[in-house]
């Protein structure tokens, strides 16, 4: 996709504060450190519009990005990491409500891309937050992350480990470097199409609309 814009619309501490629904929106989730910024980044082709961070689970906000391109606008919003964060329980429990509140109330949400990190095998974690989402009919693909701190053969191998430990999913596993740039096409494909799909969905369900 051209890029033409890409901005910080809004930061969300809680569910209330989230911008009017609009364009399409996806959503990235995934472990603290597992390199949402700068997949985000990369993607829109901007260095610093996600803040990146050495600190895991410093990202306690939900990052509202307006992108446009062309005649096509969407969203990209940037959920708080989880697994790593040194925070109290009652803090990561407010978390989860904010982000289950996103996820299962927001009209625009088109899809879930969820963030696995190449030399991390995936965890119980990113299983249930999958059959989570399966479960409320949202469009869901997964980005394995980092495969440029592998070297060739190790990184083939890990690829094979990680598609067998997300069997079902096919071709929804999608190899990613924010460094390389590999990936990207494949993403933009699979995000645009599930924009296209909820923006028809969105006119077969609006008031005057053919029956």
């Amino acid at each position: 996709m051209k890029i033409d814009t890409a901005e910080l619309l809004t930061s969300c501490a809680q569910s209330v504060d989230f911008p009017d629904p609009g364009a399409p929106e996806v959503a990235f989730l995934g472990r603290s450190n597992v390199g949402k910024s700068s997949l985000i980044n990369r993607l829109v082709r901007r260095k610093k519009l996600a803040r990146t961070s050495s600190t895991p689970g410093k990202t306690r906000l939900i990052h509202f990005f307006a992108i446009t391109g062309g005649s096509r606008e969407l969203r990209m919003v940037d959920l708080p990491g989880y697994g790593w964060a040194k925070v109290s329980r009652r803090e990561r429990g407010g978390w989860q409500q904010l982000v289950e509140s996103y996820l299962q109330k927001r009209p625009p949400l088109c899809a879930a891309i969820l963030l696995q990190d190449v030399r991390r095998d995936v965890s119980d974690d990113e299983t249930l937050l999958l059959d989570w989402l399966a479960e409320r009919g949202i469009f869901s693909l997964v980005a394995i992350t980092k495969t440029d701190k592998l070297k060739p053969m190790r990184r083939a191998k890990r690829l094979r480990e990680l598609r067998g430990q997300l069997e079902g999913l096919g071709d929804r596993v999608v190899a990613t470097s924010a460094q390389t740039g590999e990936g990207m096409d494949a993403l933009w494909r699979a995000i645009l199409a599930a924009a296209d799909e909820r923006e028809s969905s969105s006119l077969r369900k609006s008031p005057g609309s053919a029956k």
